[in-house]
C-alpha cells in the first residue's frame, strides 16, 4: 500500500528552473504548496547512485531532511541507443558546470556521426520522500529519435534535439502543454499520482 501526499506544503528537489516549472504545473490540480530545495537555500546533494530511481531517492531524501516536510524530486536524462544508453544518468553532467546544454548537444552529435540508429529515450524518476525517510518511486519514458542541428526555444535541456515518436516537431517545439501530456515525466506523473495523490 502506498503512502498518500496529504496536501500542504510540498518541496520539489531541484535547482533546474525549467524542471521546477513543469512539475509545478503537474501538481497544479493536487492540494500542493509548492517551493523549491533553490528557493529555500537547500544543498543539491551529489548524486552517487548509478540508476535514476537510486539518484531520484537521494536527492528527495536530502530536502525531505533539510526542510522536515515532504519533497518530490525528479532524476531523468537521455539514453541514446547508439552510445549504449549514454549521457543517461549524467545527462545533466555532460552539460557541465555551466549547464550549457548547447555543448551537450554538440557533444552528442560528434559522438553520433557514423552511427544511422538516431533511437533515443528520455527517461524520467521520481521519488516523492516524507522527513521520517520513506520514499515512493516511479519511473517513465518515451521514445523517439534524434534530430541536428537542434529546433526550437521552448523546451529545456535536450527538448531542441528530441523527437518523439509519431511527431515531426521537437520537444522544444511544442507547447509546454502538448509535452506535459506526453513526456517521460507526465508518464512517471501519472503513475506517482495513481499512487499517491489519488
Amino acid at each position: 500500500m502506498s503512502r498518500k501526499f496529504a496536501g500542504g506544503k510540498l518541496i520539489v528537489a531541484s535547482h533546474n528552473a525549467g524542471k521546477v516549472r513543469e512539475i509545478r504545473e503537474l501538481l497544479e490540480p493536487f492540494k500542493a504548496d509548492v517551493d523549491s530545495a533553490a528557493e529555500l537555500g537547500l544543498p543539491e546533494p551529489e548524486e552517487t547512485a548509478l540508476t535514476y530511481i537510486g539518484n531520484a531517492e537521494l536527492k528527495a531524501r536530502a530536502a525531505a531532511t533539510g526542510a522536515s516536510l515532504p519533497a518530490l524530486a525528479d532524476d531523468s536524462g537521455l539514453a541514446i541507443d547508439a552510445l549504449n544508453g549514454a549521457p543517461g544518468i549524467y545527462s545533466a553532467r555532460w552539460a557541465g558546470p555551466a549547464k550549457d546544454f548547447m555543448f551537450a548537444m554538440k557533444r552528442i552529435e560528434d559522438e553520433m556521426r557514423g552511427h544511422t540508429n538516431t533511437r533515443a529515450h528520455f527517461i524520467c524518476a521520481l521519488s516523492l520522500a516524507w522527513p521520517d525517510g520513506h520514499c515512493e518511486s516511479f519511473e517513465g519514458k518515451i521514445s523517439g529519435h534524434l534530430h541536428f542541428p537542434p529546433r526550437g526555444t521552448k523546451g529545456f535541456g535536450y527538448d531542441p534535439i528530441f523527437i518523439p515518436d509519431g511527431m515531426n516537431v521537437t520537444f522544444a517545439e511544442i507547447e509546454p502543454a502538448a509535452k506535459h501530456a506526453i513526456s517521460h515525466r507526465a508518464d512517471a506523473f501519472r503513475r506517482l499520482v495513481a499512487a499517491c495523490f489519488a
